[in-house]
């Protein structure tokens, strides 16, 4: 992983990834958080679960942080995805936001 000063959530959240391991993804959420991907909301752990459960299993995606800041609702986060899918690689914005040092909320944009 790229050297960055990350909150904690997002470095689990990426490490996770790293290893396509979904139950660790999810529990980098709070319980009630929702994820906006692709024009769907996933809400709770065991819908982000399944929904990076099945894209890891359709996509094999690597992260890689490129960029982080912080922004007044949470954090911004730029990362290159790379894996099985048309267009590979592609830098995607994660939008993140916070509650109890767990990601609360995620929206992500190509």
């Amino acid at each position: 992983m790229k050297t960055m000063n990350l909150p904690t959530s997002v470095k689990s959240l990426i490490q996770a990834q790293e290893r396509l391991d979904s139950v660790a993804y999810a529990k980098s959420f709070s319980p009630d958080a929702k994820v906006f991907d692709e024009g769907r909301t996933h809400e709770g752990h065991d819908e982000i679960k399944q929904w990076i459960q099945r894209a890891n299993a359709k996509y094999k995606t690597v992260m890689e942080p490129v960029e982080y800041r912080e922004a007044s609702s949470g954090g911004i986060l730029k990362a290159k995805i790379t894996g099985s899918f048309e267009g590979s690689p592609a830098v995607l914005t994660y939008y993140f936001r916070f509650k109890e040092n767990l990601i609360s909320s995620l929206g992500i944009t190509g």
